[in-house]
């Protein structure tokens, strides 16, 4: 019998923590004097009730090492309970959300996935709009953590490859984990605020650029306004680009940077691939715009670049509505979601890194076919694979092909059309945010979709920020008979 009490204890310490979070939005909207204030009073006292009553309860089973089998239930137990603590004050607030709309809107918070179901954000206390994105920047530290710490000793996806940066964490993973997310934090809490001194000096209001800065660094997308990032132009896309670009690197690689590795970041193939990779897509999107719109050469440049970026580093933010691009763009903006960015960084989606195994893959096989009699095998930052990465990537290629596909079969059978059917089911389980077509597309939103529908979206987006196994792997018997 497996003992939930660690399991329990941690969870509940997260959702204290979450509470006490709370804080700072009711003193935004004390100050703003719109009397919204007593909403997160009361979610706070109710968050930090529960969770310091759920840790006490536990506490008596706390011990300094966590099985795999506590640690699967741990990763998917915080992003399952903080997102119902987190969805209190959509339904208590100004929302007036329905449950469904709270969790889903809380959920794509936590997730950082950045899908919305709220409208007339424009309008809304600034506490809530704060709020949404203190849920995506504790969401993109905590998996950043998770995926750093829990994932590659669990075998997720060929996480294990990165087992050999020296996170050895099986056996003593509290304290390991401690020492991991104390130097992370620091990085995290610096980016955050560069981010938010920067966009102070291109002209964001100090609320704005804070808000943003959160929801940038997280790479969840979250805005202020309706219209998304559309409601500033020029240089705050690049502002927001540049750290965009920065949070989807693996945070590992800015710890061995401080700590005096200042060939860390240009020796990652990860990075190198990812930063090739936005290049090309940058390119060939200006050449779209340059022939189809009369835009000068830096808008078009300005525009392919941020939403190139918001979308495979799965921010969701939208400075245009692309929708107006052409076929060929919506295709292609499609395809660049389940790229996504680097392993252990707040991107999320399918990560550049199982490309690029998928692909040493394929070149060694085509060389075995060519050569049957020679030895090749599969290399990734000049060290040889071994084969249980690679039946790990490649499981997790055949989950997420069959997860798309079936989420996408289960909204088409609540009533929605093909395109937001597919699209809707890829924004969510590769957590980029906005989909496509005139509903959900980036001028659009996810309010109109019926409950049934968020719902499905709103366990795809769990899924999908979990690498789909850590929850599947729940479900077996043998999980729980172990």
């Amino acid at each position: 019998m497996i003992d939930l009490r660690p399991v329990g204890y941690v969870v509940g310490l997260l959702v204290a923590v979450l509470g006490i979070a709370m804080v700072l939005p009711m003193l935004v909207d004390l100050a703003e004097g719109r009397g919204h204030w007593p909403v997160f009073m009361e979610a706070g006292l109710i968050t930090t009730f529960s969770g310091s009553m759920i840790a006490l309860a536990c506490s008596n089973g706390v011990r300094e090492g966590l099985s795999i089998q506590q640690t699967f239930l741990l990763t998917t137990g915080v992003w399952l309970t903080l997102p119902i603590f987190g969805a209190i004050p959509f339904i208590i607030g100004a929302t007036d959300s329905s449950i469904t709309d709270a969790v889903f809107e809380a959920m794509s918070g936590l997730t950082t996935t950045g899908s919305t179901v709220l409208a007339g954000l424009d309008t809304l206390p600034k506490g809530l709009l704060l709020w949404r994105g203190i849920l995506q920047w504790l969401g993109g530290i905590g998996i950043i953590v998770v995926a750093m710490v829990f994932l590659p000793e669990l075998k997720v996806g060929g996480m294990q490859i990165f087992k050999s940066e020296g996170f050895d964490t099986f056996g003593k993973i509290l304290p390991r984990a401690g020492q991991i997310a104390t130097q992370i934090s620091v990085i995290y809490l610096w980016l955050t605020g560069a981010c938010v001194l920067a966009y102070l000096a291109v002209g964001l209001s100090t609320f704005d650029a804070t808000v943003h800065a959160l929801t940038t660094i997280s790479t969840g997308g979250f805005a202020n306004y309706d219209r998304s990032f559309g409601a500033f132009t020029g240089a705050p896309e690049y502002v927001a680009s540049v750290f965009m670009i920065l949070s989807a690197l693996p945070f590992v690689r800015f710890v061995q940077l401080i700590n005096g590795n200042v060939t860390a970041l240009h020796k990652d193939p990860q990075i190198r691939g990812f930063l090739l990779t936005i290049a090309v897509l940058v390119l060939v999107i200006v050449v779209l715009l340059q022939g189809v719109f009369p835009h000068s050469l830096e808008q078009s440049f300005r525009e392919a670049l941020f939403n190139v970026t918001s979308i495979i580093s799965g921010t969701g933010y939208a400075s245009v509505d692309y929708m107006l691009w052409g076929s060929f763009a919506v295709a292609l903006f499609f395809f660049i979601g389940l790229i996504g960015g680097c392993a252990g960084s707040t991107a999320c989606s399918i990560k550049i890194f199982r490309y690029q195994l998928l692909f040493a893959s394929i070149r060694a096989q085509l060389q075995r076919i060519r050569s049957p009699h020679g030895i090749f095998t599969p290399r990734y930052d000049g060290r040889p694979v071994s084969e249980d990465v690679l039946n790990s990537v490649m499981s997790f290629f055949m989950f997420f092909i069959v997860t798309l596909g079936l989420v996408a079969v289960a909204l088409s059978m609540t009533g929605l059309d093909f395109i937001t059917s597919v699209s809707g089911a890829g924004a969510a389980l590769a957590n980029v945010g906005p989909g496509l077509g005139p509903t959900i597309g980036p001028a659009g939103n996810f309010s109109s979709l019926n409950d049934t529908a968020k719902w499905i979206l709103t366990v795809a987006m769990l899924l999908g920020r979990l690498e789909l196994m850590v929850v599947y792997v729940i479900l077996t018997v043998k999980f729980w008979r172990a």
